[in-house]
């Protein structure tokens, strides 16, 4: 897995496994419109390490149980 989760490093925040790059921050990035390529440039990663970040923030998602209507205003 390329994702690790350590209390020691960045507060415990889910990051590319060897690095400080945080899955949030590659998150933070794509949504302002940088690409994969752009982000693993800036980073000092790969595209296959954006890759993995998306699809660990996807499964996060995936895993949670919605209990009763959440509105939510992006």
């Amino acid at each position: 897995m390329r994702i690790e989760v350590d209390p020691k490093k960045m507060g415990g925040k889910p990051v590319i496994k060897g690095t400080r790059v945080t899955v949030e921050r590659i998150l933070e990035l794509l949504e302002e419109g940088y690409t994969p390529k752009e982000i693993a440039e800036e980073l000092g990663i790969t595209t296959e390490d954006v890759k993995a970040a998306v699809e660990y923030a996807r499964r996060i998602v995936a895993s949670e149980e919605v209990v009763g209507v959440v509105e939510a205003a992006y």
